[in-house]
């Protein structure tokens, strides 16, 4: 009879556990939709269709490109990138779209101005970095957005002939969440919070 008992406490000591973890993730993202610095990245369709998850826009945008030229601390004679993060700093354009201005692999050497932001993504290894005019293509987790069933393609058609954003927040880390996608100054869809 005991071990029925020490079972039962097992078993909802584990799922109180799940539970807590489940719900420290959803308050960290909802934290920085909340409380992050707001960017505006102007973006263009990649594709339309995840078969097991529905319509979705693979999002491609200034920052998915990043130039060599543009980080500052390659050490000498490195000719390719290594498994490890980038962290890009932003400053907004003169049409109100957040542009990088320097990258750096690892960590930034000073936090960024009043008027700028970093957003920490990560880079695969094998990039070429023996050229300063190439680029390398850095992973942020927001280069998806999920959509209503069915919407996917005809916004992706849209987005060739005028442009759309996405409104991103920032945690004081670099993490980013997508908020909203943006047609112009309409937000067609925006993310709760929970």
């Amino acid at each position: 009879m005991m071990t029925g008992k020490r079972l039962v406490i097992s078993a909802l000591v584990l799922a109180l556990v799940q539970i807590g973890f489940l719900s420290w993730i959803i308050a960290g993202r909802a934290a920085i939709l909340r409380d992050g610095k707001e960017v505006l990245l102007k973006v263009e369709p990649v594709d339309p269709r995840d078969l097991l998850r529905g319509d979705y826009i693979r999002l491609g945008s200034d920052i998915s490109r990043i130039p060599v030229k543009l980080i500052a601390n390659i050490p000498a004679g490195k000719l390719s990138s290594d498994d490890t993060p980038i962290v890009v700093r932003l400053k907004p354009g003169a049409d109100g779209y957040w542009q990088p201005i320097a990258a750096w692999f690892g960590q930034a050497p000073a936090p960024a101005a009043a008027d700028e932001a970093d957003i920490v993504g990560h880079v695969a290894a094998g990039w070429d970095l023996s050229m300063p005019e190439t680029t390398i293509a850095p992973d942020y987790g927001i280069e998806r957005f999920y959509l209503p069933e069915g919407e996917g393609i005809a916004i992706q058609n849209d987005m060739r002939v005028r442009p759309f954003g996405i409104r991103v927040a920032l945690a004081r880390d670099g993490t980013a969440q997508i908020k909203a996608l943006m047609d112009g100054d309409k937000t067609l869809f925006e993310e709760p919070l929970y």
